[in-house]
C-alpha cells in the first residue's frame, strides 16, 4: 500500500473487524488470511466463526480445525482463508491456560507445546457479538461470561510479587524500568525473579512487557488514536518499531485486523495510513 492507503473506515455492518482490551483479556473477530509463525504473551482460544480454519504447530502438519487453544509462548502458524475468526487471549492475573480449555470440544492435545485443537467448541457467542453492529458494547460482559470470570474454579492466584510487577506493566506500558530495578522492588535477584516470572507467567518477562506494550498501542488504535500516536503513547520509538513488533507477535502486517476496526461506541473514526 501506497502511504495515503487509509487502513481505518467506519464500520458499516456487523462483518467489521472488532477488538475489545481491558486489563483482563484481550479479544478479535475478523477476517484474516494467513499468519506466518509467531508467539504470543498470553495463552490465546481460537474459533473459526463461520467454519474450519488451518492450524500448523512446530513439527506437525497443517490440519483443519474450528477451535484450539496455543499455551503462551508456544509457536504456531494460521491460515484462516479470509474467512472471520475469533482470538481471545487472557491475560495471567486473571487466569491461565486452564480457564480456556473448556471451549475446545472433542480436544486432542497436539505438538510439543501442549496446544488443544477440536473440531467443536463454544463459537456462537463470539459469532454473535461478530455479527452484531453493536457487539462492542456488550463484550466484556459477555466475554466473561464465556470464560467463566465469576467461577472461583476459573480463577488463578500468581506470585503475589509477580502479580505486583503484571499489574504495574499493565498500568503503565511505557514503563521501561529495568528488570534488575523490577526485581530489587520485590525483593528478589534479577535471575530468581525471571525464573519465577517465567514460571507464572509462561513467557520470558521481557516477551510480557512487549506483550503488554502492544496491546497499550492496539487499545489506542482502537480508541481512534493516529498509529504514530498509539506508538508513541505506548512507549515504542516511532510507527515503523510498532509495525516491526506488530508482525512479529501476530504474523501478519498490522493493515490485515486492524482496517475498518469499529470505534468504540459514541467514537468517530480516525483516519490511519499504511504500516
Amino acid at each position: 500500500m501506497n502511504g495515503d492507503a487509509r487502513l481505518y473506515e467506519r464500520a458499516a455492518d456487523g462483518s467489521a473487524p472488532l477488538w475489545h482490551l481491558d486489563r483482563g483479556f484481550t479479544f478479535f473477530a475478523g477476517p484474516l488470511d494467513y499468519n506466518a509463525s509467531h508467539q504470543h504473551g498470553a495463552p490465546v482460544y481460537l474459533a473459526g466463526l463461520h467454519g474450519p480454519f488451518g492450524l500448523r504447530l512446530p513439527g506437525t502438519e497443517w490440519m483443519s480445525c474450528r477451535t484450539a487453544v496455543i499455551p503462551a509462548g508456544a509457536l504456531h502458524e494460521l491460515d484462516v482463508g479470509g474467512n472471520p475468526i475469533a482470538v481471545l487471549y487472557i491475560e495471567p492475573h486473571v487466569a491461565g491456560v486452564h480457564a480456556l480449555l473448556p471451549l475446545v470440544r472433542d480436544g486432542r492435545e497436539v505438538g510439543v507445546g501442549g496446544a488443544l485443537v477440536g473440531g467443536r467448541g463454544e463459537v456462537s457467542l463470539v459469532r454473535d457479538l461478530y455479527e452484531d453492529p453493536a457487539g462492542g458494547t456488550r463484550a466484556g460482559a459477555a466475554l466473561r461470561d464465556l470464560v467463566g470470570f465469576s467461577d472461583r474454579r476459573a480463577a488463578r492466584s500468581i506470585d503475589g510479587r509477580v502479580a505486583r510487577v503484571v499489574g504495574a506493566m499493565h498500568a503503565n506500558s511505557e514503563d521501561l524500568t529495568p528488570v534488575n530495578d523490577l526485581a530489587a522492588g520485590v525483593g528478589m535477584s534479577a535471575s530468581r525473579f525471571q525464573h519465577v516470572f517465567t514460571r507464572e507467567v509462561g513467557v520470558p518477562f521481557r516477551r510480557y512487557r512487549a506483550w503488554c506494550r502492544m496491546r497499550a498501542a492496539i487499545g489506542a488504535i482502537v480508541e481512534g488514536n493516529t498509529f504514530t500516536a498509539a506508538a508513541h503513547a505506548a512507549g515504542y520509538a516511532d510507527q515503523p518499531h510498532f509495525a516491526h513488533d506488530f508482525r512479529r507477535t501476530f504474523g501478519a502486517p498490522a493493515s490485515r485486523s486492524l482496517t475498518g476496526v469499529r470505534p468504540p461506541p459514541g467514537r468517530r473514526p480516525a483516519q490511519h495510513y499504511s504500516l
